[in-house]
């Protein structure tokens, strides 16, 4: 499953939440083609207020299947559908504890299986496949738009390449897009801003990075906890038990080792408060030991233009197993910052060993707060610790692993040659570099501050820019610079480990579409 959140460039008063299930169908894979299961729920959760526990609200979706007729193999034939399948959707305001149908008979797209059997006169015969899609937009209760049908597969990425032991890019032979032209089955809502956000938050933001304009959002599947087999039927009892979630993507797939995939997938981001067995898979991230030529650095040559800092600024190590910036705890440098006990208690510095605490656990837990030292190094006069230009507030603490959006943020026009799909990495060069932004500290938009991680647009390139802050470029960003940087010889911290980390590329930058 994938899992998208950003304000719809066609109308910025509305968040795109998109959740994609079931990956790699071949879009000729019949005779049974792909629809969504039956006997399962499923489910995607906004929460937005740091001071309720769980979440906001909820939306869960349940399918039937119907077989209208069971005299062809033929999947579509003289108007009929033999995977018809409708939905209905219901919204809980409460957090799961009440739900209310809003929809009562939503109808799944049918699958693009061919021209004749989509609109010739043996087919469905209804017309052309892209209109059909587009009727199929449903209005609900409080004008939520939803649509539910199979799409190709928004995501791009090397899947043979980085599952190859992170030979990505490629050492030899070129990237292969590893989901191109394959579809998945997608769950869209388009939901009004004043529906999402925090229910005391001010008609308008107060500014672009308003804290009460922020939601976290992730999507779940749940199934009966017996399922029964006999011959030619099954059934289905018992309790519902969560068996998939999402909200950042690639935590599941690269983060998360293989041992513990079931137990994740199994609890909630709000269970991630208390139980911290995850926690050391972001403080020491696996993937970090193949960006450390003292560990396994030389056996992943793909990731050589990827180094973590060992000697930031002459002092800091964020390689695994390190201290990252623990040394600095309870001292005056600490004093009134995110990283001061009195501030966010003992959230960013947990103890020794532990680097990551600071850029990429936040990231992935809590969302990275508008406090000092998370704003760019424009501003800090050298000092990585000192107050800089503002880029990003999705502070969200009161659950784990959630996509969190800050929803006052402006959208970044698609056609806009600001564009990128490197998110906020893009926004922080421009921030730094670009003198439109660079000559003052002040709060001010920077274009692709609504990419990821501050939400997730399909455009957004979430594997380089993952495998980017893990090497150390958030870190970077904030005035924690590459080891290659000394202020006393050189004026300037774009060195080569900086422009290294910035054009890493894993050969798949693009969605490639369907011809």
């Amino acid at each position: 499953m994938d899992l998208y959140a950003f304000r719809s460039p066609e109308n910025p008063n509305f968040v795109t939440i998109i959740a994609t299930y079931v990956p790699l169908q071949l879009p000729h894979g019949g005779p049974n083609y792909y629809t969504f299961g039956e006997n399962v729920r499923y489910e995607i959760h906004v929460d937005n207020d740091a001071s309720i526990p769980g979440d906001e609200i909820v939306y869960r979706f349940t399918f039937k299947i119907t077989n209208e007729d069971p005299t062809t193999f033929f999947p579509m034939r003289l108007g009929k559908e033999n995977q018809k399948t409708t939905y209905i959707v219901e919204r809980s305001l409460d957090g799961g504890r009440t739900f209310s149908t809003i929809l009562a008979n939503g109808r799944v797209t049918p699958y693009n299986v061919g021209p004749r059997s989509i609109n010739s006169p043996v087919g469905l015969r209804i017309g052309n496949y892209e209109n059909v899609a587009r009727k199929e937009v449903r209005f609900a209760t409080r004008q939520e738009r939803v649509w539910v049908g199979s799409a190709d597969d928004p995501f791009f990425v090397d899947l043979g390449g980085i599952f190859d032991l992170g030979d990505s890019p490629r050492q030899n032979g070129a990237a292969i897009d590893g989901v191109a032209c394959k579809n998945v089955s997608v769950i869209a809502l388009q939901l009004s801003i004043d529906l999402l956000k925090k229910a005391t938050a001010p008609a308008q933001p107060r500014d672009i990075l308003d804290s009460d304009y922020v939601i976290g959002v992730w999507a779940s599947a749940s199934r009966p906890q017996i399922r029964t087999l006999e011959a030619g039927k099954e059934t289905y009892s018992g309790d519902w038990v969560q068996v998939s979630r999402l909200g950042m993507p690639l935590t599941n797939e690269a983060v998360i080792p293989i041992g513990f995939k079931d137990y994740w997938n199994a609890i909630t981001p709000y269970d991630e408060i208390t139980d911290t067995s995850l926690d050391p898979f972001f403080y020491n991230p696996e993937l970090a030991l193949y960006m450390d030529d003292d560990l396994f650095g030389s056996a992943v040559p793909a990731f050589a233009p990827l180094r973590i800092q060992t000697k930031s600024l002459g002092a800091f190590d964020f390689t695994n197993g390190a201290d990252g910036l623990f040394a600095l705890k309870g001292s005056a440098a600490v004093a009134g910052t995110a990283l001061d006990d009195a501030v966010f208690g003992t959230l960013l510095l947990p103890g020794p060993g532990q680097p990551r605490s600071v850029d990429l656990w936040p990231a992935f837990h809590t969302g990275v707060p508008n406090v000092t030292p998370y704003q760019l190094a424009t501003g800090k006069n050298g000092n990585p610790l000192a107050a800089g230009k503002p880029f990003v507030n999705n502070f969200l603490p009161n659950g784990g692993d959630m996509l969190r959006l800050n929803m006052a943020v402006p959208v970044t026009k698609r056609r806009s040659k600001d564009f990128s799909s490197l998110g906020l990495i893009q926004a922080a060069v421009l921030g730094l570099t670009d003198p439109r932004f660079n000559r003052t500290a002040e709060l001010q938009f920077i274009p692709n501050m609504d990419g990821f991680p501050n939400g997730r647009r399909l455009e957004d390139d979430v594997t380089r820019i993952e495998l980017q802050a893990v090497s150390g470029v958030v870190l970077a960003a904030i005035g924690l610079w590459y080891d290659d940087f000394d202020p006393a010889t050189s004026a300037s911290p774009v060195t080569q480990d900086l422009l290294d980390v910035l054009t890493y590329t894993t050969g798949v930058e693009a969605m490639i579409l369907h011809s």
